[in-house]
């Protein structure tokens, strides 16, 4: 890797996507940030003369592969894409409407994939890279209340993990990041968390009780998406990447008692599931 990187950066015109943009500039890095809108963009990050602000939604494929043709234009080659755009589609599984549920599938997973796809040619070229993909705790556990999100970045996990085999024998290096609960904006209603539209009956007591739980959350959460950027810097400089990162003591805490749970899962039922196999 160049001691000075081209960064590609989706969703970086608010929260996490802002801090690591600004880190890489500071680090002397070159960067291009994209939003849905690129004087949002270039707001958020602040003005700088390696800063290149682009308006780019991730679920438009062609919109993908004219971001990076501009984004190469400018700097010759793109490094380190960060696949960092994304929201939540909170509510019960009955609750969200098929659209809903399609719409966060097209964001949270498809959105990764069209850009990766634009970038992976210039990559495979350089025969160099690095792509990071912010999933989440949801990667790894599902929650009520959030079944489609987890759905999303658990799709997320499968694709990075199988994606890592194939992209390693030109050079690409990949890293799944795994956050915990940063005080960024994904809570906040109508920027990107979106509510379910449905209205049933059973789930109403309790979906009222989670969205106040949800919203006393935001500007609580104990990670700082500040440090979350030096640390994906740091390992983007270091050399070769982590296949993930479990970033914040939360998301460690409650990961090991996942791996806890299906390991006793596993010894639960080890001599029936040792003998499914053909009786030889």
């Amino acid at each position: 890797m160049q001691t000075k990187n081209i960064w590609f950066i989706t969703g970086a015109s608010r929260g996490m996507g802002v801090n690591i943009a600004q880190t890489a500039l500071a680090a002397g890095h070159s960067v291009v940030a994209t939003g849905r809108n690129a004087h949002r963009v270039a707001s958020a990050v602040g003005a700088h003369e390696n800063l290149l602000p682009l308006a780019l939604d991730v679920t438009d494929p062609a919109a993908a592969e004219a971001a990076v043709k501009a984004a190469v234009d400018r700097f010759g080659r793109i490094d380190v894409l960060v696949n960092n755009a994304g929201n939540s589609y909170a509510g019960f599984f009955e609750t969200l409407t098929p659209e809903q549920v399609r719409a966060q599938m097209e964001t949270n997973f498809f959105g990764p994939l069209n850009v990766t796809r634009a970038v992976l040619p210039t990559m495979r070229g350089q025969r160099s890279g690095q792509i990071i993909t912010v999933t989440s705790i949801a990667g790894f556990i599902g929650v009520a209340f959030s079944s489609m999100y987890a759905a999303s970045k658990f799709a997320l996990e499968g694709w990075m993990e199988a994606l890592a085999g194939e992209v390693a024998p030109f050079g690409i290096e990949t890293m799944a990041v795994e956050p915990g609960f940063f005080r960024t904006e994904l809570m906040v209603e109508g920027s990107s968390t979106i509510w379910a539209e449905l209205q049933i009956e059973d789930y109403a007591e309790e979906t009222a009780s989670t969205i106040a739980a949800f919203k006393s959350m935001n500007g609580q959460q104990p990670g700082d998406p500040a440090k979350l950027a030096d640390a994906l810097l740091a390992f983007s400089d270091g050399g070769a990447l982590p296949a993930r990162f479990i970033a914040g003591a939360d998301a460690m805490d409650i990961i090991e008692q996942k791996q806890a749970a299906v390991q006793q899962q596993i010894e639960a039922n080890r001599e029936l599931s040792a003998a499914l196999s053909y009786d030889l």
